[in-house]
């Protein structure tokens, strides 16, 4: 019968009652732990060593200050998402070019009108839409897997329209704020040129 024991013997688990049990007499503690052959517990008495385990861990402080600490877990609840190793990597590292189609298509949309302003001609933000729009009918055709293209296509006379509107009240604005720097500089042009005229 005892041979039959040591056959069942786990020896992760007689390792790590070994290490405990040198702990304890190092720390000074009693030994409070069940036991079994060896130190092992058996299929009944696993869960509660796995608990005594943690819970002497807590004692030492071994779980404490540890990264992310007091902070909610990230992602938890939200629905399950094959790719989300990929998206939280490009998110954290800023990565651009990398990753699906679809997910390059929706974070270059998020970003379209900044990149337009960045424009100076009419005829490049025209091009890069058509650009766009060709792109994101591409990835809709193409079935290679990863998450799905979602992403719409733009209208390209409404986003010019846009475009020109951005830029009209740009223009608006630096002429607002360059205005009053050029103000008293010509009334004294202005009140010179009198001056001079009325000699």
């Amino acid at each position: 019968m005892a041979a039959r024991d040591e056959e069942h013997v786990d020896p992760r688990l007689s390792a790590v009652q070994y290490r405990i049990d040198r702990m304890r007499e190092e720390l000074g503690e009693a030994d409070d732990a069940p036991t079994g052959s060896a130190g092992a517990p058996g299929l009944t008495d696993r869960p509660a060593y796995v608990e005594m385990v943690i819970q002497q861990a807590m004692r030492r402080g071994e779980f404490d200050d540890l990264p992310g600490a007091g902070r909610p877990i990230q992602g938890l609840g939200e629905s399950h998402d094959p790719d989300w190793w990929i998206r939280r990597k490009i998110e954290r590292e800023g990565l651009t070019g990398l990753g699906p189609p679809a997910l390059q298509l929706r974070s270059e949309h998020a970003d379209l009108a900044q990149t337009l302003d960045a424009m100076s001609r009419e005829q490049d933000v025209r091009e890069h839409l058509d650009d766009f729009n060709r792109r994101v009918k591409l990835a809709r055709m193409q079935l290679l897997g990863g998450p799905p293209v979602v992403t719409p296509l733009v209208d390209i006379d409404a986003e010019v329209a846009g475009w020109a509107a951005r830029r009209e009240e740009r223009r608006q604005a630096a002429r607002a704020a360059a205005a009053p720097e050029q103000s008293p500089r010509r009334r004294r042009l202005r009140r010179r040129r009198r001056e001079a005229d009325g000699r």
